[in-house]
């Protein structure tokens, strides 16, 4: 992807055209007009500049988790304890009144770089020298739908396409047996728009998978088994490849024929890429499987791993119910116990295998909670301020950047919006944020909108 843009642009008809087979997103985008040559629309790209990694893996806390108890040390917040304060923690116009509340668990110096972590993260703290925390992120709402959508795809007035498919779209995929975009247990909260693609080609959409016993819904074919699937497919590709050259359609029947084929040969590979059974019993016990507490998001957290080796070049992994509105001593302990394990082996096992230096690993929720208590033991919703951290390939590991102010709970200094959180994203891919976009209805539209910078002081 050498130009300035992308410069194909499909018709309409050809992004709602879609054939259904196994993941249920193959679609005919991708194909030019008749009698054009067919473009693959998952094909491997050129960046816009050298990358520094090759795929992203985003943690997805759908519920807000409260930065104060993981990821943002404030020693004076614990010190105010529960005093009264004027500072408005809501976002909202006007001054409101509210008691603080101290941090729940308590922070400790961790690694080389003594980064400050929450004591609820006895597994991940070993790899704080990994971590690039950012305490100054803030969004434009504190409702969760909205704020979800907004974090996914960079708007929540309008539908717009998902981060990973726009990744995908600038890139394509490095397995073209697999989809480029993978979800696993999507959060119900702001539904499929989370892994849409809007007005992209339907090829750049997110596969959901769900951990279970059916992971992947309609991947088999219960009528005919491969062999006769194969002739089958045979035979329908002989009468596609006769038409085409009879009517001379090139670009259009022959995406056509390709999307068959991707089709019939996910069906094969996708079940051994997910397929953890044959993995050690030790990798099992380090990721948490034989736990019940962290078994599934262990699994997840094996499955991305597994993802990123085969090619995939964006994985998303939901985990929900981090909206803390009151108990949050003892549904925090819970939550981070369910994640801190996995998380922790996903790092190692990367490592090990050498893909740590590729990846970039994003964590964190769609805002953040408030300084002031709710109901004794929970905390309100704070859009202005809050916690997400980045780890693996170009980051600054042992960093904290950014600050949130104590009393208020907005962020003061070094402060990054969602915009920049994309920008920054996309640019450790090789991909200029404003240069990557796409011609619809009329205008060129991206997903930082008209917004965003690379948080360049945190990158190696």
């Amino acid at each position: 992807m050498n130009e300035t843009n992308h410069i194909y642009q499909p018709t309409r008809r050809e992004m709602l055209r879609g054939t259904s087979c196994g993941f249920g997103f193959l679609a005919l985008g991708g194909m030019l007009n008749a009698g054009t040559t067919y473009t693959n629309p998952l094909a491997a790209r050129a960046p816009h500049f050298p990358a520094k990694i090759k795929r992203v893996i985003f943690l997805y806390m759908a519920g807000a988790p409260s930065q104060w108890e993981t990821f943002d040390y404030s020693p004076e917040l614990e010190k105010a304890g529960d005093k009264e304060t004027s500072a408005d923690p809501t976002g909202g116009p006007g001054k409101r009144n509210g008691k603080l509340m101290a941090p729940r668990y308590k922070f400790e110096p961790r690694g080389q770089s003594g980064l400050q972590i929450s004591d609820r993260f006895p597994h991940l703290e070993k790899h704080a020298d990994s971590l690039c925390i950012l305490n100054g992120m803030h969004t434009d709402s504190a409702a969760h739908p909205q704020a979800s959508l907004f974090l996914h795809t960079g708007s929540f007035t309008f539908v717009r396409p998902s981060m990973g498919s726009w990744t995908v779209y600038g890139l394509g995929t490095e397995n073209q047996n697999m989809p480029g975009f993978i979800t696993i247990n999507p959060p119900n909260t702001g539904g499929a728009q989370n892994y849409g693609s809007a007005f992209l080609p339907a090829p750049y959409q997110g596969t959901p998978v769900n951990v279970g016993d059916d992971m992947v819904p309609n991947i088999k074919n219960p009528q005919m088994n491969a062999v006769d699937q194969r002739k089958q497919l045979d035979f329908l590709q002989t009468l596609n490849r006769q038409y085409k050259d009879k009517a001379k359609v090139d670009g259009e029947l022959e995406g056509v024929i390709q999307s068959y084929e991707l089709a019939f040969r996910m069906q094969s590979s996708v079940p051994g890429i997910i397929g953890i059974e044959k993995e050690t019993d030790a990798t099992k016990e380090m990721y948490g499987l034989n736990d019940a507490s962290t078994k599934t998001f262990g699994t997840q957290c094996l499955l991305a791993r597994r993802l990123a080796e085969s090619g995939v070049r964006f994985i998303e992994l939901g985990n929900d119910g981090w909206d803390h509105h009151n108990n949050l001593t003892q549904r925090m302990a819970n939550n981070t116990k369910a994640i801190d394990q996995p998380i922790a082996a996903l790092f190692t096992d990367l490592k090990q295998r050498g893909l740590w230096d590729d990846t970039l690993i994003v964590w964190g929720g769609e805002f953040g909670r408030t300084p002031t208590g709710q109901n004794g033991d929970g905390r309100q919703h704070n859009s202005r301020g809050f916690s997400m951290w980045l780890a693996g390939g170009g980051v600054k590991g042992g960093m904290r950047y950014g600050v949130c102010d104590p009393l208020s709970g907005a962020a003061v200094a070094d402060k990054v919006h969602i915009h920049d959180l994309h920008a920054t994203m996309l640019h450790l891919m090789g991909l200029n944020h404003d240069k990557l976009t796409y011609r619809y209805a009329g205008r060129d539209f991206r997903l930082t909108d008209v917004y965003g910078r690379v948080v360049t002081e945190i990158l190696s």
